[in-house]
């Protein structure tokens, strides 16, 4: 990258901080998409909370060559807009938050935050419902809810983490259905994965595979199930097309070294998280294990050029961060790891 690359992205990637709950709550606006074009999702709504409308619901078409880095950049980027939280699933229940770090958009009491706190959340949020079918009754229930007594600080309430996943997906360049059903639950896509694994769906962009079943890769998704609990694709084989609690987080890292995988969702105890969890070493390499009594029961391979597995230390949003080091400091806490530092003369 050159020194004015890096000029370019310190005077616009800001350091924000919001008082909430009496500390500083930190975190970083988007890129320009110039240096990574993605569209940021509030764009693709109008109005304000309680009157809020979705203005664009189209997707991008890219070219299959770069769809992989895309994903994982697009969810690296949304993650460090909620502020770069992690919660590390490798330690015990007992443990597991205390070890929830991070500044976070969301976390604090709603009573607590401010109108400029909210505002760019409800946006967000609003354009990651745009990209699925039923995104505009979706958010026609959260007006409704923001019209009640809480206004503003109304919570959402309906689970917005396949909304995420399908925008991630729209904004990457899956633009058609049969590649990625974009949908509000996460068993549609789930299923269609399923299907492409049977010869049943072969334009899906991902093929679902039994856990240590094939090659994990970052772009990957890992998905669990909690209502039922599946444990193998065949138990989810049985309830196709049927409703279900699931949930799918976006491999990001794959740290052999310390045996864990790094993976980014959505509505994760209401924000844009990044979940360490642990791993084992199966015959196709590393593969996600049990953890604090849960179970990854499906992997959906992208069907996509793998790129590097330590894909988010080159990401565009953490090569910004080399040239922050207030941030740098900050994401340090967290137990993100930068591979090196810029120098101020390339800054």
């Amino acid at each position: 990258m050159t020194p004015g690359w890096r000029t370019k992205v310190t005077g616009f990637f800001l350091l924000m901080a919001v008082a909430v709950s009496g500390h500083a709550q930190v975190w970083l606006d988007r890129l320009p998409v110039d240096v990574l074009d993605v569209r940021p999702p509030s764009l693709r709504v109008s109005g304000q909370p309680g009157d809020l409308r979705i203005e664009e619901t189209s997707c991008r078409s890219m070219p299959a060559t770069d769809l992989r880095r895309r994903i994982v950049n697009t969810a690296i980027q949304e993650w460090a807009f909620f502020g770069f939280s992690v919660i590390d699933q490798t330690v015990e229940r007992d443990n597991r938050w205390r070890r929830r770090f991070g500044p976070d958009l969301l976390a604090d009491d709603l009573n607590q935050r401010s109108d400029d706190d909210l505002l760019p959340v409800a946006t967000t949020v609003g354009g990651y419902w745009s990209a699925t079918p039923d995104g505009r009754w979706m958010l026609e229930r959260q007006n409704q809810t923001w019209n009640g007594p809480w206004g503003y600080r109304s919570d959402w309430r309906d689970h917005w983490s396949a909304a995420f996943i399908s925008w991630v997906m729209c904004e990457s360049g899956l633009d058609e259905m049969d590649q990625f059903q974009r949908s509000i639950a996460h068993h549609d896509y789930i299923d269609q994965a399923i299907l492409a694994r049977d010869g049943q769906a072969p334009d899906s962009a991902y093929i679902a595979y039994d856990i240590g079943d094939a090659p994990l890769a970052v772009g990957d998704m890992l998905c669990r199930g909690s209502r039922p609990e599946y444990f193998t694709l065949d138990d989810r084989r049985a309830h196709l097309q049927q409703g279900a609690r699931t949930h799918c987080d976006i491999v990001v890292k794959l740290d052999e070294s310390a045996e864990e995988i790094w993976a980014i969702g959505g509505n994760v105890s209401d924000s844009v998280r990044l979940k360490r969890l642990p791993a084992g070493t199966g015959e196709h390499g590393l593969q996600a294990v049990p953890y604090n009594g849960r179970r990854m029961f499906a992997h959906l391979q992208l069907q996509a050029p793998d790129i590097e597995p330590n894909a988010i230390d080159n990401s565009p949003s953490m090569l910004a961060l080399r040239c922050n080091r207030p941030m740098q400091q900050r994401v340090a806490s967290v137990g993100i790891i930068l591979p090196g530092t810029t120098s101020p003369e390339t800054c």
